[in-house]
């Protein structure tokens, strides 16, 4: 379970930025979202659910992105370098001192039902800090520490593999990523967490999810629930499969995405991303009928892109990240979907799913009950540098009943792009010049 994230110097951010998902005393009762969670020595209310708004090019793919690098780099920081591989970091690039100022990563955490705390300063070519600590009894323990390669401090816990890990460290690796080769237990805890969490859903990695919820349709314990999700949609589906391409072309879509990526065939370190033949099935009154991919309108591509990751993170009580969650779908499924993580029986296991969207309709209320909790909101916003500001609604106090939606588009919270309509009509101005 993610209780915050805070990041520094990571792409659109160059100010510190924190997204909290500690419940507040906002949104009670107007919406079921905070999940009471008891650790060793403390209690905890979370949000189960947080939506991040604001203009386009505001940072809120980014924020997105931030979070998947940061898990990027604990996965392969260790198994995927040498002592010459450059930290694959991206700082704010719009300041030339930024550049080559570090960036840092932060998580709080629930683990195994104890609170823990990582996080990590890095440049382009090594790791300057790197730190981990968790709450057994509701009092801050060291796990690991290190300032470069000088000072490694190891705590209490599995000493003498955390010794051994010392030895095979590297300026430029993780010492979680390197402890969970070693099998070191408060690295590895660290790393199973990053590598089951922050799960990143967007238009780059969509045939991946469509292989994956097509495997999981394949699976029989699954089966059921992906295709209630794929009728529930009323998209006229009644079953998908998927189908292995042949040999030639498999191999020509290998050589072309080496060849996009410039690498070179005998690179056998870099990961080609499967080619994904998918078949969805229509009913029709002479019964089911097979339709291609490229048959599909594009809400039903994303939604069958969606279904298997929802269902993995429900199941697996996992973070999940979605950009664009409104791209190509009807306000009535964004809201369906954001309210299966919302509802305690639908999400037993205390997943949690983080988004950003432009769809008004998850701010504003209806019958009474909200889709997300006044605490549950947030906002990307460019500062005059061109970094990304992130705020919450809270900072605004606003009041139950607030007309969220509407204040929104008045630009009572700012968040909104700065439109001129005399720019627009100049820009397709046909007089002759």
């Amino acid at each position: 379970m993610l209780l915050a994230f805070r990041a520094e110097n990571a792409r659109s951010f160059r100010q510190p930025m924190e997204l909290s998902l500690h419940a507040t005393a906002l949104a009670q009762p107007e919406v079921v979202r905070s999940i009471p969670w008891r650790t060793a020595g403390e209690l905890l209310d979370v949000l189960p659910a947080a939506g991040v708004l604001g203009a386009n090019a505001s940072g809120k793919s980014n924020l997105l992105l931030v979070m998947d690098d940061m898990r990027r780099i604990v996965l392969s920081s260790f198994r995927y370098g040498t002592s010459d591989t450059p930290i694959s970091r991206v700082p704010f690039l719009l300041s030339s001192s930024s550049r080559l100022e570090p960036t840092r990563y932060e998580v709080d955490v629930v683990i195994e039902g104890i609170r823990h705390e990582y996080g990590f300063v890095c440049d382009d070519d090594a790791i300057q800090r790197e730190w981990a600590y968790h709450y057994p009894r509701g009092r801050r323990k060291l796990l690991f520490e290190r300032t470069g390669m000088k000072a490694v401090r190891i705590g209490d816990e599995d000493a003498s593999t955390g010794r051994e890990t010392k030895r095979l460290l590297r300026a430029n690796a993780l010492l979680s990523s390197t402890g969970a080769a070693t099998d070191y237990s408060p690295a590895v805890r660290i790393f199973r967490w990053m590598s089951a969490n922050l799960l990143l859903a967007e238009a780059q990695n969509r045939e991946v999810r469509h292989a994956l919820t097509v495997a999981m349709l394949e699976e029989d314990k699954y089966r059921q629930r992906c295709l209630q999700l794929l009728r529930a949609a009323d998209l006229g589906i009644v079953d998908a499969r998927l189908r292995q391409p042949d040999d030639d072309l498999s191999q020509r879509y290998e050589q072309a995405i080496r060849l996009l990526n410039d690498v070179s065939p005998e690179d056998e370190t870099f990961e080609v991303p499967p080619l994904v033949e998918i078949e969805l099935f229509h009913q029709s009154n002479e019964g089911p009928v097979p339709f291609g991919n490229f048959d599909e309108s594009l809400g039903t591509v994303v939604w069958l892109g969606l279904i298997g990751p929802v269902i993995r993170t429900l199941i697996d009580g996992s973070v999940l990240l979605l950009d664009e969650l409104d791209s190509s779908l009807h306000p009535g499924l964004v809201r369906e979907l954001i309210r299966l993580f919302q509802d305690p029986e639908t999400n037993p296991h205390r997943a949690q799913v983080i988004f950003n969207a432009f769809d008004m309709s998850v701010l504003s209320q209806r019958r009474t009950k909200r889709l997300l909790g006044r605490d549950q909101i947030w906002f990307t916003e460019k500062d005059e540098d061109g970094g990304t500001r992130l705020y919450p609604l809270t900072d605004f106090a606003p009041r139950k009943d607030e007309a969220i939606d509407d204040r929104y588009l008045r630009g009572r919270y700012g968040a909104v792009p700065l439109v001129s309509e005399a720019e627009f009509d100049a820009a397709v101005d046909l007089e002759p010049v």
